[in-house]
């Protein structure tokens, strides 16, 4: 399995950018299927994005769709998601995921593993 370590999160400013990084290590990145999902004080954990081993299939939750863009590159073991156009409603923590079946999913079950998380703050 991947060990997970999510960077990038931080406090901004609504209409800011941020990018989040994941960087994998003890695994084939390179066959995973890769996640991120955020939870918000209170809230259940929420699919943000998803990404095929290959980088062909991606899907968006509609909350993030053309503001947020996930990417990866498989020869530095590393996703990303770039956010822009921050509002205050995406405050989260947010999870980076590994699911090694290799195609994209929505759903936080079927990832095997899972980074720390990482803080994303935006203020109003």
């Amino acid at each position: 399995q991947v060990q997970l370590v999510e960077s990038g999160g931080g406090l901004v400013q609504a209409g800011d950018s941020l990018r989040l990084s994941c960087a994998a290590s003890g695994g084939t990145f390179s066959t995973y299927a890769m996640g991120w999902f955020r939870q918000a004080p209170g809230k259940e954990r929420e699919f943000v994005a998803a990404i095929s081993w290959s980088g062909r299939n991606i899907y968006y939750a509609d909350s993030v769709k053309g503001r947020f863009t996930i990417s990866r590159d498989n020869v530095k073991n590393t996703a990303y998601l770039q956010m822009n156009s921050l509002k205050p409603e995406d405050t989260a923590v947010y999870y980076c995921a590994a699911d090694r079946r290799g195609w994209a999913t929505i759903n936080w079950i079927d990832y095997d593993c899972w980074g720390q998380g990482t803080q994303v703050t935006i203020s109003s």
